[in-house]
C-alpha cells in the first residue's frame, strides 16, 4: 500500500507532517537514494533517509502509545526552556523508539489534561482545526458574570486573531472569588480562553483543562504524574481523527 511520504514520516514520529513537508522541501529527504519530491508515495519495502540517516520504519498503530499527563502550574510544554524553566517532557516514561509528542500546549500557568503520543499522525489530527476537536475547561473568574456575558461569549467575541466564542458555558458552582464554569471550545488558539473573558472585562484566576476529545482528567491522577489510556479511550480518540484503532 502507498501513503504520501510525509504521512509516514510523521507517523514514524520523525517530527510533525508539517515539518516533514518542510524537510522535503528542503531537500533532505531520500527514497532509495533519490532526493524525494512533496507528493511522492512510498510503500513500507521504501528506503527513507534525513540527512542521509535512515529512517526507522514505519510501525503499526498497535506499537504507540498515548498517555495523560497532569500538568502542574509553572511548567513549559515545550522540550527546553531558555530560562531554565521545567519541561513537561522531563516528567513522562521513556520510550525504547520514537519520542513523545504533545497534542496541543497549555501555558506556564495553566494546569490540568495533557495528551502526549508516539503516533506523529494521530498527534497532527487531534490539533487540526477541520476535526473540530473539542477541549473542556474549568475557569474561575474574578468579576461578575451576568446573563448578557454568558449570551455574548456563546454567540461570539471578536479578539485581534479573529472571532471566537464558547461552544458551551455551564455554571459550575462557587461563590465569590471561588466561582468556577465549565467552558468548550473546539479551536487551539493561543491564550484563547484567557482572551475570550478578558474581551468581556473580566479576568482568569485559574485556568484547567478537564477534558480532550471526550478523554477526562482522572481525579485520582496527582499533578505531574501520567497514566496510560484505556483501550476504549484510545479507540475512540483514533475514530474520532478518521483512523484505524490499534488492534
Amino acid at each position: 500500500m502507498l501513503e504520501r511520504l510525509q504521512k509516514v514520516m510523521a507517523a514514524s514520529v520523525v517530527a510533525s507532517r508539517r515539518a516533514c513537508e518542510h524537510l522535503i522541501e528542503a531537500g533532505r529527504v531520500k527514497v532509495n537514494g533519490q532526493v524525494a519530491i512533496l507528493g511522492s508515495k512510498v510503500s513500507e519495502k521504501d528506503r527513507i533517509t534525513v540527512d542521509d540517516q535512515p529512517v526507522a520504519k514505519y510501525r503499526e498503530q498497535q506499537a504507540h502509545r498515548v498517555i495523560i499527563y497532569n500538568k502542574p502550574e509553572g511548567e513549559v510544554t515545550t522540550r527546553s526552556d531558555p530560562e531554565g524553566r521545567k519541561s513537561v517532557f522531563a516528567a513522562l516514561p521513556r520510550v525504547s523508539s520514537g519520542r513523545w509528542i504533545n497534542i496541543g500546549r497549555l501555558d506556564i500557568t495553566t494546569t490540568g489534561l495533557l495528551l502526549f503520543t508516539t503516533d506523529g499522525e494521530l498527534a497532527h489530527r487531534l490539533m487540526h482545526p477541520s476535526y473540530t476537536i473539542e477541549r473542556k475547561y474549568a475557569v474561575r473568574v474574578l468579576g461578575e458574570v451576568t446573563s448578557e456575558i454568558i449570551k455574548k461569549l456563546k454567540k461570539g467575541v471578536k479578539l485581534e486573531d479573529g472571532m471566537a466564542r464558547f461552544l458551551t458555558l455551564e455554571d459550575a458552582g462557587g461563590t465569590g472569588a471561588n466561582h468556577w464554569y465549565h467552558v468548550t471550545l473546539t479551536e487551539g488558539r493561543n491564550r484563547e480562553v484567557r482572551r475570550l473573558w478578558e474581551a468581556v472585562g473580566l479576568t482568569v484566576s485559574r485556568l484547567m483543562r478537564i477534558s480532550y476529545a471526550g478523554i477526562l482528567l482522572p481525579r485520582n491522577l496527582k499533578a505531574g504524574k501520567c497514566q496510560s489510556l484505556t483501550p476504549a479511550e484510545i479507540k475512540s480518540i483514533y475514530q474520532q481523527v478518521k483512523l484505524n484503532p490499534p488492534e
